[in-house]
């Protein structure tokens, strides 16, 4: 079947299987890899995106349904030029990366947080990223730099 989706601003017509996930669809015909094949159940996060500007796990999610939709990675959210989006920008300061297999899914749901709750407390962040996991075990530094991201919007 042929999808037409924009990914990253850059709209582009693929013939596809129909049962194709849309993570697969981003890292094997987009050649994006920011987002991550974790666990591919939607329990790790790891392959967090924006669609149509919400945040979704794309492993539980056919690229068919992204016909039409606007995805958006953690490789859109820089500028051309390489400048950071605010929340990537906010992870680098409050050193929120670890080993960073977690991050890219981290950043997109944090964006979605942020675009929902600008101004969320650090219960709302801790709740808010229910579902995105970090397997070297640490959130507070995430959290901080969610909040800190939040401070930045202001």
């Amino acid at each position: 079947m042929k999808v037409e989706i924009t990914v990253n601003g850059e709209t582009r017509v693929d013939e596809i299987e129909p049962r194709l996930l849309l993570v697969h669809y981003l890292r094997e015909l987009r050649g994006l890899r920011a987002a991550n094949v974790g666990c591919d159940t939607t329990s790790c996060g790891a392959c967090t995106v924006l669609l149509d500007g919400t945040s979704i796990k794309s492993c539980t999610v056919l690229a068919a349904q992204a016909n039409g939709r606007s995805v958006t990675t953690a490789e859109g959210l820089s500028t051309p030029d390489g400048e950071l989006h605010p929340v990537q920008q906010a992870f680098r300061q409050e050193h929120g990366l670890q080993c960073g297999f977690c991050t890219p899914g981290m950043v997109m749901a944090t964006v979605g947080l942020l675009a929902e709750n600008p101004h969320p407390t650090e219960q709302e962040v801790r709740e808010g990223l229910e579902g995105n996991f970090c397997r070297c075990t640490g959130y507070h530094n995430i959290v901080r730099a969610v909040l800190a991201a939040a401070g930045e919007q202001q």
